[in-house]
């Protein structure tokens, strides 16, 4: 399986397409794609910006681990989980998780463990700006 997940965190922006390109397999029925995006607004306040920090040793080895924990438990084929770490921009991509299957139930199921596993236990911390400042939250993207 090692071959077929590939995981990420970067600086750059994150591209949907190059996650779609690398879990395309011939025996997917299902392929499900989860894209978290920074939203404008939290507990009826307004967020003009975002920023991530991550422990990126652990935080790969964590997300591998994840993937790896979808594959014993579902028929994954491949599996590509991508986080991006700075400052994003309302409506910026901060992470996807696309997820092959030869059924999409499988492919809805293993992605929703993998992003609800991934806010539980990986060391990426997200940071909310305000016009009145900001504050660090617990929950992860």
């Amino acid at each position: 399986m090692k071959d077929n997940i590939d995981i990420q965190i970067s600086e750059k922006p994150l591209s949907q397409q190059i996650c779609q390109t690398f879990v395309s397999h011939p025996g997917a029925g299902g392929i499900v794609h989860f894209v978290g995006t920074v939203r404008n607004q939290t507990q009826n306040k307004s967020v003009l910006k975002l920023e991530f920090e991550a422990y990126v040793p652990m935080a790969i080895s964590e997300m591998r681990k994840i993937a790896e924990r979808a594959a014993q438990q579902w028929p994954v084929q491949k599996m590509a989980i991508h986080h991006r770490v700075g400052t994003l921009a309302i409506g910026e991509i901060a992470v996807i998780i696309s997820v092959a299957c030869p059924h999409r139930k499988a492919a809805f199921e293993a992605c929703s463990f993998a992003i609800d596993t991934l806010k539980e236990t990986v060391p990426i911390w997200k940071k909310e700006f305000f016009e009145d400042g900001a504050v660090w939250v617990a929950a992860h993207p």
